[in-house]
């Protein structure tokens, strides 16, 4: 759903804007918070008591997000002050300060704050991009409602600043970010009632559409023409048939080719191995690492993208029925490996092979990289706040982790350890789905990321398992209730 509220730099001063929310920084200071007097203005004349005075009345810190209101008459009739926390002004701080002020701005038309006169370290255009997607993201809402629920996001947020500075670019990658963020989440958010696998591709193919990009699905039949039998055996207990989506992204003078390969279980049942009534309630966001893939795609050519992408998302609905495989069944892949199914909800990691073996057979990119909401293992090791990151390439899981911190989206390397490969030996197959013997523990992330090592062909390769921050069940900094396409910007800021 598109963002209600639109974030514009404007020239003038806090003291002449007609908002009815004016929200002040206050920076931390290792002497204690610092009104900042460039970014108030001349509003001191205006309010109940100088800046620095109130700061100290609220005993306020200046830590990031942190807020205190009062009313005032600016000369206009009383409107609402807010004191905004933004900390020592580094992009996190001020990313925060961003989700802060739009939750505070809800049920508000107006707001203005003077945050782009803060002096930042460098440029300060990252501390301004990383406000508009801390504003935007938090102002959020996905609803099927047939009336709003709850105060609606503010309609604007105005970034007072000079005459001569103001931060258009910088507002204008923000906003690029979030919004393909947004487009994620909706499609996450999405009742699994409407959104089978036809329809998560029709999305593709109208997403591909808007950015420029090549695009190309295969259904059914193609898929086993060519050889998909990964996806096809996941897929064929559902009355809702697979499918796989290619999208492309291919400017002038690249200088390498990613791959991106997102898991597309558009709702997992758990197949005959059957999932317990509560965990099934999330599993329409069981697609997530599509959505983070399509996501990305659909925002590379507006922010100037020079990296070659394709984007592949294996979809299927996991389901159970007479038609569907069963623990036991042995299935080839698009390679010709064949893989002993021994539980049917691992399977998002059997979609996956399919289109990796389909990227190193066709494909010839420099690194590949997948996401998906895999394991509970990941969740168990890192909570819900941290992605698991496994990779073949020192470098590239480097580059990754450093874009996941840029983008607020913390990553942490987990070890593909080679005494655990022999766990996913198959007595009948090349290899199984799950860990055939217990010798090692509780180690199903790691199990799942050596399986997908299998068909990666030895390239430059990256597994993120954002199982733990994919959802989230509350309301918070930049995250609401449901789907947070988790590692979408943390993608966009690598290739970019």
């Amino acid at each position: 759903m598109p963002f209600e509220t639109e974030i514009r730099p404007v020239p003038g001063s806090l003291a002449d804007t007609d908002a009815d929310l004016v929200a002040i920084p206050v920076r931390a200071a290792d002497t204690g918070p610092e009104a900042v007097t460039a970014a108030a203005g001349d509003l001191d004349a205006r309010l109940p008591a100088p800046v620095a005075e109130l700061v100290a009345h609220y005993e306020l810190t200046g830590k990031a997000g942190e807020t205190a209101q009062f009313a005032a008459d600016l000369g206009r009739g009383l409107v609402r002050v807010a004191l905004l926390g933004t900390g020592s002004g580094t992009p996190a701080d001020l990313r925060a300060a961003g989700a802060a002020l739009a939750r505070l701005a809800k049920g508000r038309t107006k707001v203005a704050t003077g945050i782009a006169r803060l002096p930042f370290p460098g440029d300060g255009a990252e501390a301004v991009t990383a406000f508009t997607e801390g504003a935007l993201l938090a102002s959020y809402r996905f609803s099927l409602a047939s009336a709003a629920k709850g105060p609606a996001p503010a309609e604007g947020i105005e970034l007072v600043c000079g005459d001569g500075d103001k931060p258009v670019e910088a507002v204008r990658r923000g906003t690029a970010l979030a919004r393909a963020t947004a487009l994620a989440r909706d499609l996450i958010n999405t009742p699994s009632a409407e959104k089978d696998p036809e329809w998560l591709a029709q999305r593709a193919r109208e997403i591909a559409a808007d950015a420029g990009l090549e695009a190309e699905v295969w259904d059914e039949g193609d898929l086993e023409r060519d050889g998909f039998g990964a996806i096809l055996a996941v897929g064929q207990g559902s009355s809702r048939p697979p499918r796989m989506v290619r999208l492309s992204y291919t400017p002038e003078e690249a200088d390498r080719h990613v791959v991106l390969v997102g898991k597309g279980i558009t709702f997992d049942t758990g197949g005959l191995s059957l999932k317990p009534n509560d965990n099934m309630k999330l599993m329409k966001t069981d697609m997530s690492g599509s959505a983070v893939v399509l996501g990305v795609l659909s925002a590379l050519g507006e922010l100037g993208a020079r990296t070659r992408v394709t984007g592949l998302i294996a979809v299927a609905e996991n389901s159970f029925s007479g038609s569907a495989q069963r623990p036991g069944d042995v299935l080839t892949t698009y390679g010709g490996r064949t893989v002993e199914v021994l539980n049917t909800d691992a399977e998002g990691r059997l979609v996956m092979a399919d289109a990796l073996e389909y990227a190193v057979a066709e494909l010839a990119p420099d690194a590949l990289v997948d996401v998906a909401t895999l394991t509970g293992a990941a969740k168990v090791a890192l909570g819900t706040g941290i992605g698991a990151l496994f990779a073949t390439d020192d470098g590239l899981a480097e580059e990754l982790r450093s874009a996941g911190e840029r983008a607020g989206e913390q990553l942490w390397r987990m070890p593909l350890t080679e005494e655990y490969r022999d766990a996913l030996e198959s007595r009948v197959a090349d290899l199984a789905n799950i860990a055939t013997k217990g010798d090692y523990g509780h180690v199903g992330a790691t199990e799942a990321a050596l399986f997908l090592r299998e068909f990666t062909g030895g390239l430059p390769w990256a597994h993120l398992d954002i199982a733990g921050p994919g959802r989230s069940m509350s309301e918070q900094g930049v995250l609401t209730k449901g789907g947070t396409a988790f590692a979408t910007r943390t993608l966009l800021r690598w290739l970019t």
